[in-house]
Order: C-alpha cells, then sequence, then structure tokens
C-alpha cells in the first residue's frame, strides 16, 4: 500500500482486509455535466470516496463499504456536524456541508452512488463515516431521514478509530499483515504494547 493515505484511511484498509474486504483508495467522481443542477464553475473538481470494499462472499449492503475518512483529532460529534450542514455554516474557512456533499447535495449523492455502482457493480452498500473519536449519539447521524435518503437508504454507519483498533489487534496474529500499518501494530502487539 502507499504511504500517501492518510493514516485513518490505512487503518480502515486494515480492518477492512482482516474482514475478508478487497480495498480501494480514492474513487473520484463528479456530477454528470448533464444534471439539471450542474455548475461547472463549482463542480469540476473531483471529489473521491476515501476507501471502497469489496467483499466477494457477503451479499446486500454488507457486501460494499464505501468510507468516507474524517481524521479530525479534535473527534466527531454528529449533532454538531447536523447542525453545522444545516445552518449552512463556515468551518475551518469553507462551507460545512462540502465535507459530507454526498449527503447534502442530491448531484453529488447521485454521482457517488455511480461511483460506487461503476467500481463494483452494485448499488447497495453501507457508507461509512470513519472518525478519530465520537462524542455524542452515532444514532443521529446514522439514522438521519436525509442522508438516508441522499444514499438511497443503503445504511449509514459511524466507526470510529477505537472501533477498528480493537478488532483488528484482538484478531491480529503472527502471520505477515497486508498492510505497512498492519506489520506495525503486530510488532506493537510482539514488543507487548497493549491497546
Amino acid at each position: 500500500m502507499a504511504t500517501k493515505e492518510d493514516i485513518l484511511e490505512q487503518l480502515v484498509e486494515e480492518f477492512l482486509i482482516h474482514r475478508g474486504y478487497f480495498v480501494r483508495h480514492n474513487v473520484k467522481y463528479l456530477p454528470r455535466k448533464d444534471h439539471v443542477d450542474f455548475n461547472s464553475k463549482h463542480d469540476s473538481n473531483h471529489s473521491d470516496i476515501d476507501v471502497l470494499a469489496f467483499h466477494p462472499r457477503r451479499s446486500g449492503a454488507d457486501r460494499v463499504w464505501a468510507v468516507s475518512c474524517k481524521s479530525w483529532q479534535a473527534g466527531f460529534d454528529p449533532a454538531v456536524k447536523i447542525d453545522e450542514i444545516q445552518r449552512d455554516k463556515i468551518v475551518s474557512g469553507r462551507r460545512a456541508w462540502k465535507g459530507f456533499r454526498e449527503l447534502v447535495k442530491p448531484k453529488w449523492s447521485e454521482a457517488f452512488i455511480g461511483a460506487v455502482k461503476n467500481a463494483t457493480g452494485e448499488s447497495c452498500f453501507t457508507y461509512v463515516t470513519a472518525v478519530t473519536r465520537l462524542y455524542g449519539d452515532k444514532s443521529l447521524w446514522e439514522n438521519n431521514p436525509s442522508f438516508r435518503n441522499a444514499m438511497w437508504n443503503n445504511p449509514i454507519r459511524l466507526l470510529t478509530l477505537r472501533e477498528m483498533l480493537d478488532e483488528v489487534y484482538r484478531e491480529m496474529n503472527t502471520t505477515l499483515a497486508g498492510t505497512e500499518l498492519g506489520r506495525t501494530l503486530q510488532l506493537f502487539r510482539a514488543a507487548g504494547v497493549q491497546m
């Protein structure tokens, strides 16, 4: 794996490989130019699915995971993020919705789902927001009606760094890991570092 990916993306990859998924990074997508709301000034820069995973032996929404990674050190509070998106707040110099355009703007939702379908052959998938740390009630995000509608009622899940680390570390053995991060975790375990 290339080391250019964010460390959270690397952990998502290791977590999904442990579960038997095949993984791709940074799958690009754009709204259709013939979409009624397409604006060449605002819609010409690609967005990307940070991690797209496919499991050949699973079915339904669990067969494909489309993961958006938010490696914010301050963590993630669903109620705060939803409020920032709804009130069109400027956060870190840009409108809050732009970090979640696929959940907010129909032309971007359609493009996101199209990218999943083009890469995997599936339009049924699980949309995952991977975060460093969660504050508050994850169900506000996972059950948000407008987000669920944007993802064509596919399941939405919040996944924390701690959840992934715990599972990967617990199930790790001495067989050489498939990623650099996985190998690093194996070395930590061999050294007696507790997660």
